[in-house]
């Protein structure tokens, strides 16, 4: 999952010891070791002598995160004696699409990486490191949870389970690149010590099907925009990275398709009122969540030349286009109200970051703070009861591909 939203992915058993995520092969860097509270340290580059003040992640509904689920529902869900919804021919089709892996040989790096690293300075260095820490935090987090659905249902459906396995394979292949970029700023994130050290959140699988299809195609349309942007506007094109996004955007793609057919297969999630109140508000959850946290770094699409909110928006239009093909009902995105009320929210945001950053007691702090929630609060319960869309067509999944790429 490529998204840096707080609503993603969940957590397994996994062990640093696969060579993926060895921290061998980086030679001398400073290894990142993401926590719970705010740490701020001082990493000095081996080249150049550069230095970048950097802070932790701290834990906050803006921070990805680690989910796990109900195992056991899962496995009752796919289980094609108690389930007859399941189109098994339908995920044997997606099965063969997985492995032909069409990107096994596109994640190769070059001395180009190095050099473009080498040449970032300042505040945009600072912001792109973070850029790839919440990244590659998002797709190691997407990581372990398909690995543990792959091995929980390896008997009750084996087909299901092998595409997970495979998407597994994809996160971790998502996650190991975005980390050896870390290593040409002399950096790496720790990730034994952050599957240990993370917070997990407990999620419905149902909820897991919402976010995780969000996330999904929110990720398609976050990478092939940048994509398309640099390469009609190569002067920005400040680090290779992005020269991989579309066959990288084609993976997370194909994870939508399949979070797609999972909810065809599952139709008690699409037809009724409950499904359409839950559609909204996970639409709402990603979207602002992602709106809040790209304003929070201007700085970084302004450095590869994109204005924010209307990078934000084009992603959040296109998303939701998408997403209402098969979720029952969705927001209203393109109605300027919407867009209006997400700016509100920035504004509310920033004075909140803004209390976090004055030296009063936590006490007066908090008080503080008391009025500015509940008026974030105020502007999401509006947002949630704009009148939404309708919509919804569980024979999407397999015209898809045909509409995005």
């Amino acid at each position: 999952m490529a998204t840096e939203m707080a609503l993603v992915k969940p957590i397994s058993k996994f062990s640093t010891s696969s060579p993926i995520f060895s921290n061998s092969r980086y030679g001398k860097f400073t290894t990142v070791r993401m926590s719970s509270t705010s740490q701020s340290t001082t990493k000095a580059a081996a080249k150049g002598g550069k230095k970048a003040a950097k802070t932790a992640i701290k834990e906050t509904l803006l921070t990805p995160r680690f989910y796990t689920t109900d195992f056991d529902e899962m496995e009752a869900l796919f289980n094609t004696e108690i389930n007859k919804n399941l189109n098994q021919s339908e995920f044997e089709a997606l099965l063969q699409e997985f492995k032909t892996d069409y990107n096994q040989t596109h994640f190769v790096r070059n001395k180009e990486f190095k050099e473009a690293a080498d040449k970032i300075d300042g505040p945009l260095r600072q912001i792109f490191v973070e850029f790839l820490e919440r990244s590659c935090t998002a797709e190691f987090s997407g990581f372990l949870l398909y690995k543990e659905l792959g091995r929980r249902l390896k008997k009750t459906n084996p087909v299901v389970a092998e595409i997970f396995s495979l998407m597994s394979r994809d996160e971790a292949r998502h996650a190991g690149f975005l980390n050896k970029g870390l290593s040409d700023f002399n950096l790496a994130l720790d990730l034994g010590f952050l599957t240990k050290a993370r917070k997990y959140t407990f999620f419905k699988p149902k909820f897991i099907f919402y976010a995780t299809y969000l996330s999904e195609k929110i990720g398609y349309w976050r990478y092939i925009t940048i994509y398309r942007h640099l390469k009609e506007n190569p002067e920005y094109q400040c680090y290779p990275i992005f020269k991989y996004f579309e066959n990288w955007c084609q993976d997370e793609n194909r994870h939508g398709d399949f979070f797609s057919a999972l909810l065809k297969a599952q139709p008690q999630f699409l037809n009724d009122w409950k499904a359409k109140l839950w559609s909204r508000f996970f639409c709402l959850s990603v979207y602002v969540t992602m709106y809040l946290n790209d304003c929070q770094r201007t700085a970084f699409y302004e450095g590869i030349g994109l204005d924010t909110k209307e990078f934000d928006m084009h992603v959040i239009i296109e998303t939701n286009r998408t997403t209402a093909r098969i979720f029952p009902a969705v927001l209203d995105v393109e109605n300027p109200e919407f867009k209006r009320r997400l700016d509100k929210m920035v504004e509310i945001n920033e004075q909140l970051l803004a209390v976090g950053e004055t030296s009063d007691i936590p006490l007066v702090k908090n008080l503080k703070r008391i009025p500015l929630i509940a008026a974030l609060a105020s502007e999401l319960l509006a947002m949630y009861l704009m009148p939404p869309i309708e919509s919804g067509s569980v024979d999407f999944a397999e015209f898809e591909p045909q509409l995005v790429y």
